[in-house]
Formats: C-alpha cells, sequence, structure tokens
C-alpha cells in the first residue's frame, strides 16, 4: 500500500521582526515545512506592520515581541481595536508565562518561544491559525450574508408597500364603480382595469413567494380540506375567464376522490390557478381539462392533478427550462402574453414541499399536459366520492348579506384616496366615520373623545405615515386610556408581525391592498349590529348555524340541547382536528363555541388556525377561567362565556347573530 501524499496548504504569512538574523532563521523555519507553500513578506516595525495588517492580504501574522523601544503587544491590541481578523502568533526570545497570557488575553492565536522552536511545533501553531482564521472568515462571511438578507427583506418590505398603496386605490375605486348604476356604457373598460390591477397584484405576490422561497422562509400550514370545495372556487373563479376567450374548462374525477385531503389549501389553490390560467392564456381555440386521480405510489397513496390544453405547446428545447424562474418560451406568442415567468417555478417549489412532482409533455402547435401530485394526508379511512361541482342543495339561490352596524370608525391614513375608499364601503354599513391624515392628528382626536366621556368604536390605523407612524400613535392612543379596538393597516406583513403589533396594543393587522370582505370580516367582529339574509324568493331564512368545540361529551350535549331550545341547529366537535374538519366541509359557522382545554391542541393555536383558514367565522371562548378577549390579539375572538354555561348566556350569544 502505498502512502498517499500530504496535501499542501497554502498560507501569505507578514512576519514583523526588527532582527535580520531572527527573519532568517524563521524563514528558513517555514522553508522546512513541507506541508505548507508559505509566502511570507517581511517588515521591520509596527507602524508599516499594522498597515500591512490593515490592507487584509494575510493568513497569518508572526509578530515578534521586542521592536526595538517597543513590544508587540501594541500592535497586536491596535490590530483587534480595528476588526483586523488575521491571526497573530507572538514570537518571543525568553519564555515567559505571564507575558504569554497576556499576549492572548490581547487576542493572540498563540504564543511561540525563538529558542524552543521545533519543525512539529511550529507546524502546529501555523496549522492552528489557519483553522481559527477559516473559521474567523466563514463567520464574518455569515454576518455578511445575514446582513445583506437584512437588508433584502427591508427593500422587499419598502417594495412592497410602495406597490400595494396604489394597488389599493386602483382596485378599490374600480370595484366601486363597478357597483355603481351610473356606469353601466364604461363596464367593459373598468373590467380590463380591474383585471390588469389583479395582475399586477399576482406578479407582486409572485416576487415576494420566489424571495420567500429563495430565502427558506415559505411555511406550508397543513389543514384538513375540502377537496370539493377547494374545486368548486376555483373552477367558479376561471370558468368565467375561459368563457371570455372562447374556451371550454371542464373539470373531472377518473376514481373516486377523498371528501377531506390534508394540505396547505392556500398553497394548492394557488399551484392549480397558476397552471390552469397559464393554459387558458395560451390556448386560444379549443379546451382546458382539469382531472383529477387517487394513485398508489409505493406504499403511500398520492393525489394526482393533469390540466390538459389544445393551445401553443412548448417547444422540446425549452420544456426542461420552464420550471427555472424568470424563464419565458422565446416565442412571439409568449412574449405577446407577457408575465414573469415565475408562476412555474414558484409552482414547482410549492408541489415539491407538499411531498409532490411535476411533470409536462407538450407538442407544438397541438397543446400541453401539466401533471402533478401532491401527498393528501391519510386517507386510508377517509370517506370517497366522485366529483361533483353542483352547487350544494343547502344554498339558498340569489341570497346574499347586509351587514347593518353601529358605531363610530376613525380611519388614520396619509392616503386620501384610502381614507375615501374605506370610509364608503364602512358608511355603507350605517356605521359613522371620522378622519385622521397622520398620527399626530390621531393622537389628538382621541385625547379629545376621552377628554370629553367619548369614544372612536374602532380605529383603522395604518403603519406607514410621515411624521408619527402607526405604531408609535397606538402606543401614544393606548397610554390615553382608550381601550377599544386598534387594527393595523400595511403592505408589510412580514413574518411575526402580528406577534409584535399585538404587544404594542393592536387588536389585529389588515394587508393591504384591503379588500371589502376583509374590512367587512372586522367590522362585523368590533361593531355592534346585526347582518341580514335577503333574497328576492320567498325561502325561509335558514336557522343559526353553531359548531360547539368540547371534548367533554357530556357538556357538548348539553350546549346542543340548550342551543336546539334556542332555535338554533348546532354541530359537535370533541377535538381540534374534528373541528378543523367540520370547518373545511362549511368554511362559515354563525358563531364557534371553543372549549380552550382541548386534549390534541391548545386552544389558543387553534383559534390562530381557524383565523388563518376561515377568518369570517366569529369565536366565543368557553372556559372554566377568565379569559382576556382584548389580550389575545385574535380578530376573531368576540367574547369569553365562563363554564359551567347557562341557557341565558348561550342566549345573549345567539342575539349577537339577529
Amino acid at each position: 500500500m502505498t502512502n498517499q501524499p500530504k496535501p499542501v496548504t497554502q498560507a501569505k504569512i507578514l512576519l514583523v521582526e526588527d532582527d535580520e538574523d531572527d527573519y532568517i532563521i524563521t524563514r528558513s523555519h517555514l522553508e522546512d515545512l513541507t506541508s505548507l507553500d508559505s509566502q511570507l513578506t517581511w517588515v521591520t516595525n509596527s507602524v508599516e506592520g499594522l498597515q500591512k495588517l490593515t490592507e487584509g492580504n494575510f493568513d497569518i501574522c508572526l509578530l515578534d515581541y521586542q521592536l526595538g523601544a517597543e513590544t508587540g503587544l501594541s500592535l497586536l491590541k491596535q490590530a483587534v481595536d480595528n476588526g483586523i481578523s488575521t491571526p497573530i502568533i507572538m514570537l518571543t526570545g525568553q519564555p515567559d508565562k505571564q507575558l504569554d497570557l497576556q499576549a492572548l488575553e490581547y487576542g493572540a492565536a498563540d504564543f511561540l518561544v525563538k529558542s524552543e522552536l521545533s519543525e512539529a511545533r511550529f507546524a502546529r501553531a501555523i496549522r492552528y491559525a489557519l483553522s481559527r482564521r477559516e473559521f474567523e472568515l466563514e463567520r464574518l462571511n455569515r454576518l455578511r450574508l445575514e446582513a445583506d438578507n437584512r437588508s433584502k427583506d427591508r427593500f422587499l418590505a419598502h417594495l412592497s408597500h410602495e406597490l400595494r398603496t396604489p394597488l389599493s386605490s386602483i382596485l378599490g375605486y374600480t370595484e366601486l364603480l363597478l357597483e355603481s348604476n351610473h356606469t353601466e356604457n364604461a363596464r367593459p373598460e373598468l373590467n380590463i382595469i380591474l383585471n390588469n390591477g389583479k395582475h399586477l397584484l399576482s406578479l407582486l405576490n409572485d416576487i415576494l413567494d420566489l424571495s420567500r422561497i429563495t430565502a427558506n422562509k415559505l411555511e406550508l400550514r397543513p389543514e384538513p380540506t375540502s377537496l370539493r370545495h377547494l374545486m368548486l372556487d376555483i373552477y367558479t373563479l376561471l370558468r368565467v375567464t375561459a368563457i371570455d376567450n372562447g374556451l371550454e374548462l371542464t373539470v373531472s374525477s377518473v376514481t373516486p376522490l377523498p371528501v377531506l385531503i390534508t394540505v396547505d389549501g392556500t398553497r394548492l389553490r394557488q399551484v392549480l390557478i397558476n397552471l390552469i390560467y397559464n393554459a387558458i392564456k395560451f390556448t386560444d381555440t379549443g379546451s382546458i381539462s382539469v382531472e383529477l386521480w387517487v394513485q398508489q405510489d409505493a406504499a403511500k397513496e398520492m393525489l394526482y392533478f393533469r390540466i390538459t390544453d389544445t393551445g401553443v405547446g412548448i417547444p422540446q428545447r425549452q420544456l426542461k427550462e420552464i420550471f427555472a424562474p424568470f424563464t419565458q418560451i422565446e416565442d412571439y406568442l409568449t412574449r405577446k402574453k407577457g408575465g414573469a415567468g415565475l408562476g412555474l417555478a414558484i409552482s414547482a417549489e410549492l408541489i415539491q414541499r407538499m411531498g409532490g412532482y411535476i411533470d409536462v409533455a407538450s407538442e407544438e402547435g397541438k397543446g400541453s399536459v401539466f401533471t402533478f401530485s401532491v401527498d393528501p394526508g391519510d386517507i386510508a379511512q377517509a370517506q370517497r366520492k366522485q366529483l361533483s361541482l353542483e352547487p350544494s342543495l343547502g344554498n339558498v339561490s340569489g341570497a346574499h348579506n347586509t351587514l347593518t352596524l353601529t358605531g363610530e370608525v376613525l380611519i388614520v391614513d396619509d392616503l386620501a384616496d384610502l381614507r375615501k375608499l374605506s370610509a364608503h364601503w364602512i358608511q355603507a354599513t350605517g356605521a359613522l366615520v371620522d378622519f385622521a391624515e397622520n398620527g399626530a392628528e390621531a393622537i389628538a382626536k382621541v385625547k379629545h373623545k376621552v377628554a370629553s366621556g367619548k369614544y372612536y368604536d374602532l380605529i383603522l390605523m395604518d403603519l406607514h405615515m410621515p411624521g408619527i407612524g402607526g405604531r408609535e400613535a397606538t402606543v401614544a392612543i393606548r397610554e390615553t386610556g382608550y381601550g377599544y379596538p386598534v387594527v393595523a393597516l400595511t403592505a408589510a406583513m412580514a413574518k411575526g408581525i402580528r406577534q409584535q403589533l399585538t404587544a404594542l396594543g393592536f387588536n389585529d393587522v389588515l394587508s393591504k391592498p384591503i379588500t371589502k370582505s376583509q374590512l367587512y370580516r372586522v367590522l362585523r367582529c368590533y361593531l355592534a349590529g346585526h347582518t341580514a339574509l335577503t333574497d328576492n324568493s320567498t325561502t325561509d331564512i335558514a336557522p343559526l348555524h353553531f359548531l360547539v368545540v368540547e371534548d367533554d361529551t357530556e357538556a357538548a350535549e348539553l350546549m346542543q340541547i340548550l342551543l336546539q331550545s334556542l332555535g338554533v341547529k348546532s354541530t359537535l366537535a370533541h377535538s381540534a382536528e374534528e373541528c378543523m374538519r367540520e370547518l373545511a366541509l362549511l368554511h362559515r359557522f354563525d358563531r364557534i363555541l371553543l372549549d380552550l382545554g382541548l386534549p390534541d391542541s391548545d386552544g389558543v393555536q387553534l383559534i390562530e388556525r381557524i383565523e388563518h383558514n376561515y377568518p369570517d367565522n366569529i369565536v366565543i371562548v368557553v372556559s372554566g377561567h377568565e379569559h382576556d378577549v382584548a389580550a389575545s390579539g385574535s380578530a376573531i375572538v368576540q367574547q369569553s362565556l365562563l363554564k359551567p354555561i347557562t341557557k341565558q348566556a348561550l342566549h345573549s350569544v345567539v342575539l349577537t347573530c339577529r
């Protein structure tokens, strides 16, 4: 067996030494080290030594302790104080334990006595110093990378705010005009503005998603999800787009499908919309079909989707590239259709994170077939049905909600357009509105109200304003004794922002651009009023329907009996997972009565899951001890009930729903 040659380490070494004989001896020692290929630079004083170290071109510095009238310790201290990371080995003529300790305390990597210097000792000191140098460089690179990431995050947050703010006005006012009776002749043009505004918003979301994926900050939230509801929402959304383009869109199941799957429904919806919308965009005539089936892969059942179109197709040479970011098909049709080339890259990444894969087959001029799979969770015992997109028989045809509210809302925003838009939506409910253009004005108005014994029922506070921002203004407003809800408005929804804002005194957060449904959800939570179901038909109004989440079977059944006596239908769930499954099937109950002490989840965490996935619900906390609703920081928690629950307490809850 032949001995493998030892690897040779290359190193640039600076020697600060005022004695030429010692320089020659040190150079000789370095030349004897066969495992080291050194490039030696020699200077004779501390001034030159510091200058060379500042240039940062050296891997190691060998520093003589005695440099004429001064010691090398002064140079060592200056180097450390200046942030120089080059490891320094102190050399001295005589052994001195005290000097050794002092040099190490000043930051020296090692301490060597010239007269005791052997090849092995010298080699070990240099090897350790080089290792320390490598570690320090890695640390500095990591810190630099973290700083770059923080700078990128700040830039993206700023970019998001700057783009979402004008989009709020574009989308909001366009929707207002479309709802008006005075714009019949301009509806086609308004729809074009609305669709293009939504397209800009989707591009912004794609860029932010890709940034999160790159930084490994994108988190999936798997929850029980109704497959039928998911596909019905997507079909309803994209069918109109297909019809407008003269295309037929069909959705069908090849095999019976599980009624409930466990996935991040928001992200799966994003993938399907991306792929189906692309199929519509690149198809001039014909149809788009979406097929679903369950298939056994190894030891796991997977859920499959196949999107087939009769469009322009993709050149064979580009099939391997289309899932790469910023890639577009180099074809005049593609350039004509536009797009940032992000949708497929994001979809591929999301599919991989959902435990599946994506594939594509295509032929130019004939169309494309995209096939992908996702892990649907444990569906071995799941109920299965063929997919049907017919409207549910329980739906009241033509019915809609009319929201009637009382109270006064203070809108704090430096942009007049957004103040007027929010005011229009709020005043349509019957609530009163007041305005403040900045944080200082908001503080003054609240102080004036408090001094006169009055109050705003709700404050909508923009975070990013010149002068006093929303955060500072809210802290000051809370100091006046104002105890009513404050909701933050922001375009920069970073991870952890809800917890940060709750600590400052906010009750909830709304992401810009604000939609009418988001705003009404907050208004329903914080203002007094009722929602009436109106219908042009003579159909009777459906009874209230509550979800009771309680692990104690007897207590749950008692609440069900009490609610039934009040004319309220109820569904029981005995755990957090049962609760999420019931919500996946129905999406919204008139109220959710939720016990905090559940066997499989902390009640507060369950509320967060409900708020994230089904924010239109209102939760009534049921607990054996007092629960501070204001301190919970959740927008969907309206009140709390103390056990044991009485019929009178439930009756008061029912009255808030009428």
